[in-house]
């Protein structure tokens, strides 16, 4: 008898390592240029295979406040572009975006970025009053503003959220469905279809996922 006590201690080992790894969530890519789609990446920057990084930014929140990565640091968060009048994908990626925001509101790590495209009619004001019909405050979720052309800059070589291309110009436009996750290292870490609840339910299973690596180290 005693010699099968060992194989018993062995089985119930095995079985625990399996129990913790099924259990245990995948840990993301950290995606850098080279890992990208071409047409979304400039070709400035198409061969960059490490280091790639969130830099500086300076925008204007809902409340007429500046807002900078500082405000982002040690913090995972959902980025996505959008424009206060849209009639066709933004509503829906704001319902998806929204449905995050209820997943986590209570979640200190995690906060949300959402740029204008159309600074030139998306005010402070307009801003606020659309965060407001939203019942989010800016100490969660941000609407920002600003120079076109940082925020086009952003969404092209910062976030590869976009797949046109331009300058930022007068006449140059952007209009993307993508959500962006951003870990607390200013990594990009995900990618989803902000229209689609399925994708966004993948971002969700995912932001979980980067909590979770997180509290393991």
């Amino acid at each position: 008898m005693k010699r099968f006590i060992p194989a018993i201690i062995v089985t119930i080992i095995g079985i625990t390592i399996a129990f913790f790894m099924i259990d245990r969530p995948k840990k993301l890519k950290v995606y850098n240029p080279i890992d990208i789609n071409p047409d979304l990446v400039d070709e400035s920057i198409q061969n960059v295979d490490k280091y790639h990084r969130v830099g500086s930014f300076k925008l204007t929140n809902q409340d007429g406040k500046t807002t900078t990565e500082n405000d982002y640091r040690n913090k995972i968060y959902i980025t996505d572009f959008f424009f206060v009048t849209c009639p066709t994908i933004c509503p829906k990626m704001t319902d998806q975006m929204h449905r995050v925001y209820n997943e986590f509101k209570d979640n200190n790590d995690i906060m949300f970025l959402s740029h204008t495209v159309m600074p030139e009619a998306d005010s402070v004001p307009v801003l606020k009053e659309y965060a407001n019909k939203l019942k989010v405050t800016s100490n969660k979720w941000n609407f920002v503003t600003g120079d076109k052309k940082q925020i086009y800059n952003l969404a092209r070589k910062t976030y590869f959220a976009a797949i046109t291309e331009g300058d930022g110009g007068v006449n140059d436009f952007i209009h993307t469905e993508n959500f962006v996750l951003v870990d607390k290292e200013k990594r990009l870490r995900g990618f989803y279809d902000g229209t689609s609840k399925e994708d966004v339910d993948r971002l969700i299973r995912d932001i979980n996922a980067l909590l979770y690596e997180y509290k393991d180290n």
